[in-house]
């Protein structure tokens, strides 16, 4: 018996342990090239090369992600396709179900940048750029974040932990990884952000309740994702609102993100409780 064979026996950590390094192993070539070009050719320390890179490498690192699934599928659990299992379908009813959670989630957040406004928090402005050119910017990184955030959050990392734990304890260790991994700096950076953690933590919540009452469709969660996405980047690289800094930014959100104040905490709390309600789907793709 090989050691792929015998991967399916560990407990989840061993096995996500096992294709992260994989995943690593196949990438590491690809990133060493991509910073030999351009280091050959570009100063890495420039901003825009800096955007660029991470771009790239990531780009890479999404691809080689969705990759080596199938593969991992077949190779270690004999299964045929794990994006169906993930509840990665190309149906009318996901379909339906991301353009449900884009609306959820842009809405949720239009409304968090809404309530700011009501309190005298926030100012509202002329955007930095053309609005057409925010939208077509937004747009595509709204869906490529969300559709790849929430295949390794969601699907990947979710099933993993599922097949060794109970739904409630699975739903806790990945909220739990999905804000550490985020949240992840240096230690002051860490401490000046302290509430982003449990705001990513809700954030996390949100997803899977979401999928678990949608049939456990991915597309309700990859559209909340980037729908949340959308509307945080039009307004922070739109700058078209402005903090007015007559309250603390642990309430309005640590460095203009509104999920990482109180406020945001509380609207992501709400949000939990609200499709917790929603009538439970049963999973037939």
């Amino acid at each position: 018996m090989t050691y792929l064979d015998q991967i399916k026996n560990y407990p989840a950590p061993g096995r996500m342990l096992s294709f992260l390094l994989v995943l690593i192993l196949l990438w590491l070539p690809g990133l060493a090239l991509i910073y030999g070009v351009m280091g050959s050719t570009q100063n890495l320390a420039d901003p825009p090369t800096q955007n660029l890179l991470t771009i790239l490498t990531m780009g890479l690192l999404a691809v080689e992600f969705m990759i080596l699934l199938p593969w991992w599928g077949r190779r270690v659990y004999q299964h045929p396709n794990l994006f169906y299992r993930y509840g990665l379908v190309i149906t009318p009813r996901n379909g339906f179900l991301w353009l449900k959670g884009l609306a959820i989630g842009w809405c949720a957040t239009a409304c968090l940048y809404l309530v700011q406004w009501l309190c005298g928090w926030i100012t509202w402005q002329s955007p930095s750029l053309p609005l057409v050119q925010l939208v077509l910017e937004s747009i595509p990184t709204a869906i490529g974040v969300g559709l790849a955030e929430e295949l390794f959050f969601r699907g990947w990392m979710l099933d993993e932990l599922e097949r060794d734990y109970s739904p409630r304890v699975a739903l806790s260790a990945d909220a739990s990884l999905f804000a550490l991994l985020h949240f992840l700096k240096p230690i002051p950076a860490m401490l000046q952000s302290l509430p982003q953690f449990p705001g990513l933590f809700l954030m996390g919540v949100v997803m899977i309740v979401a999928k678990r009452q949608h049939g456990n469709l991915l597309g309700i969660s990859i559209g909340i994702h980037g729908g949340m996405i959308w509307a945080f980047y039009l307004v922070s690289v739109g700058k078209i609102v402005k903090y007015n800094n007559n309250v603390s930014d642990w309430i309005t959100g640590i460095n203009g993100n509104p999920i990482c104040g109180l406020l945001g905490l509380i609207f992501m709390a709400g949000l939990v409780i609200l499709l917790s309600k929603f009538p439970k789907k049963q999973s037939n793709f």
